[in-house]
Formats: structure tokens, C-alpha cells, sequence
């Protein structure tokens, strides 16, 4: 997400890319889904078990697809058909309709919220690999309404998804990971915040204060119930957190804390034996999230979160890139070549991430990870 404008105090109360080749099915769980998209995906699987062909016809009207695979062609890494499954979640700063309130539209969304998500073979473990939108990178040639998007080198990551949307986002990560894309997921500002007040917030601790004007989030050490407002604050600032550095990188830590809490309240949220609380969160879910064609149904979003339905937050592993800053721009980071190379190598391998690819990064050192639990 995004740094503009944000929230203000909470005190206690406050698609695919899938390949032609068919991959994944596991047996389904009590616990739904993963990242951002764990909203989205529990309100599928339990609006498909409720077999309601009114709202599951309006529902799918509410969904959004971009067709990546043939945007993309063949010029892509390999379909490993292994089991295991990848998808890249990205979260939209678009200033336009009523996302305006977070500033003036520049013309074009960003993404400042990148996570590449590794679900393991058997479907009971993953890891997300969180990438800098402020990381400098190689971005490919791509094409927007069939017109050539130029590659670039040394340009911001989140460029890609400005520049030339899901799809060039989705290349561009398929070429520094070498890894193919299954699926492709977008929320957007207001769509984050919906979800989260139709799910009645997230409980989250912190351990010292955060402050923070241009995000207008202020919150005392102490337990919170963050609503939709607060909970984009926290996942949005950057400034304001003892220790924290004031980057990117440190509030890819809160990210990351945060979206573990975002999932055991999905969890924990009942609503089987409430009818109207399972509608409104699966109405706003799927209002809320643009996917590739392959995922834009609710039987596919069913489907999926069926498949993920094992996973709980303690069965995440959840890293930052591993980066360095920028000798020339130190508001910038690079890839550390040779541990970033591990991390790809172990997810295409379908491996657990070393912790020595990790160790040393300076995505490792935001200085925030303790502060919220």
C-alpha cells in the first residue's frame, strides 16, 4: 500500500495464471486462505458450501479479470507441475474514484504492496517473499492495449505495474524470479479498507507507540481493534515507529506481522450461522480484488481456497527480498544477487527459504518487526 494521507487513532476498541497444466488439489481445512487475499477467499469457499445461485450469479458480477496468459504468450518460465503453486499478490495505490482521498492521481496506478506467495507441495505451508516497491531492477519490454511498453534498466520495481499493469508486473517478476506466475491478485485502497470493516477489524498488539501524521495513525502501546481506516494506516506508514528507519522496508515488516493477524481473524470469524455477515463479507471481498481471468469466478476462487484451506498463519514464512541500498541513490535498494538467487532457487525447487539467504539484507533490518503482534 501506498503513503499519502491515512488514519487516525485506534485505541482498544478502535488472477492465471494458472498454466495449461492443471496443478493442485488438497483437502480443505477450517482455516481459509492467505496475504490480502485471505478475506477474499474464505467468503468463496463458504458462498460456494451455501449453493445460493442468486447471489453466487450477482457475486461472480462483482469480480474483475485481466487475461494475463495471453498477454504473456509463451515467453515465460517453465509450468513446473509439481503441486506446489504461485501468486503474486499486489496491493494498488490507484488515485482515482475514491481511493482520490489519498492524494492526486499522477495518471497511473502503482503497486506499493508486491508479495510473491509460495504454496508448497500438499498445500500446508507457504512463503511469501515481500519485493521493495522501491527496488531497482531490470523491467522488461511489455505490452499495454497493444501497444510496446519499453523494458528499462535500473528502474523501480513498482513502475512495472504503472507502467504496464498486471501483466508487466507479473513479467517483470517471472523474470527476476525465473519462476511462473499461477495466479495474479489485486486490492486496491478502498477495497482494503471494506474488507476489513465487514470482517468487524483486526485485533493487533503493539509494543510501543506508533505516530505517525502522514499516515494520521496514532496508536498507544496496548491491544486494538482496528477498522478498515486504521488498519491502512498501519500498513501504509512508514514514519512515526521507534527504531523503525522510515522506509519501505520497515513497513514491509508491519505488512507482513499484520496480514499474520488479518488471517487467524478470518479464522476466527463466524459467520456460517450468519447469513447476513457471510453475504456482506463475500460481496465486498469480491468487489474488492482484480484477478487473472483464470481465478475472476467464484467457482475458481472456491476452488482455490479449498486448496489453501490447511494453511494457517503459523505455517507461513514470511521474508523481504534480500537487498542492499544503493550506492548511487540511497533512498533505493538493489538485490543482494547472490542471496536474492537462493530465495528464487529454493522456491523453484520447492524448497524451504535458507536463513542465509536472509541474513544481512538490509530488508532485514526495517527495524519494525517487534512493534506489532
Amino acid at each position: 500500500m501506498a503513503d499519502s494521507s491515512g488514519t487516525v487513532t485506534a485505541e482498544s476498541r478502535a488472477r492465471g495464471i494458472r498454466a495449461t497444466g492443471r496443478r493442485r488439489k488438497a483437502t480443505s481445512r477450517r482455516r481459509r486462505a492467505l496475504t490480502i487475499t485471505a478475506c477474499a477467499l474464505t467468503s468463496a469457499v463458504l458462498l460456494g458450501g451455501a449453493g445460493l445461485g442468486y447471489v453466487y450469479f450477482k457475486l461472480n458480477g462483482n469480480l474483475k479479470g485481466v487475461d494475463i496468459n495471453a498477454a504473456l504468450g509463451h515467453d515465460r518460465p517453465k509450468n513446473v507441475d509439481d503441486g506446489s503453486m504461485d501468486i503474486l499478490v499486489m496491493g494498488s495505490d490507484s488515485r482515482a474514484g475514491k481511493n482520490g482521498e489519498y492524494g492526486r492521481d499522477e495518471g497511473g496506478a502503482r503497486s506499493d504492496t508486491a508479495m510473491m506467495v509460495h504454496v508448497y507441495k500438499g498445500h500446508k505451508k507457504a512463503s511469501v517473499v515481500s519485493i521493495p516497491r522501491d527496488t531497482l531492477i531490470s523491467r522488461p519490454d511489455c505490452t499495454k492495449d497493444g501497444k510496446t511498453v519499453p523494458g528499462e534498466r535500473r528502474t523501480m520495481f513498482n513502475t512495472a505495474f504503472e507502467v504496464g499493469g498486471p501483466a508487466c508486473a507479473v513479467k517483470t517478476v517471472e523474470s527476476i524470479s525465473g519462476i511462473r506466475m499461477d495466479h495474479f491478485i489485486e486490492v486496491d485502497f478502498t477495497g482494503f479498507k471494506k474488507l476489513i470493516d465487514a470482517l468487524g477489524g483486526v485485533e493487533i498488539t503493539t509494543s510501543k507507540a506508533i505516530d505517525d501524521n502522514n499516515s494520521h495513525l496514532h496508536l498507544q502501546p496496548g491491544k486494538h481493534t482496528l477498522d478498515g481506516e486504521h488498519a491502512l494506516g498501519l500498513v501504509r506508514t512508514r514514519h512515526g515507529v521507534p527504531g523503525g528507519d522510515g522506509s519501505d522496508l520497515g513497513r514491509i515488516q508491519l505488512q507482513q506481522t499484520f496480514l499474520k493477524a488479518l488471517m487467524d481473524q478470518v479464522k476466527n470469524v463466524g459467520v456460517l450461522t450468519n447469513p447476513t455477515k457471510l453475504y456482506d463479507i463475500a460481496d465486498t471481498a469480491t468487489k474488492a480484488i482484480t484477478t487473472d481471468t483464470d481465478l475472476n469466478s467464484v467457482s475458481e476462487l472456491t476452488g482455490l481456497a479449498k486448496s489453501l484451506g490447511s494453511l494457517g498463519s503459523e505455517n507461513i514464512d514470511m521474508v523481504t527480498l534480500p537487498v542492499t541500498y544503493d550506492t548511487a541513490n540511497p533512498d533505493r535498494v538493489v538485490p543482494l544477487t547472490r542471496q536474492s538467487q537462493q530465495v528464487w532457487d529454493a522456491l523453484r525447487q520447492d524448497q524451504d527459504i535458507p536463513k542465509s539467504a536472509i541474513k544481512g539484507s538490509a530488508g532485514d533490518k526495517g527495524g519494525t518487526k517487534n512493534y506489532v503482534k
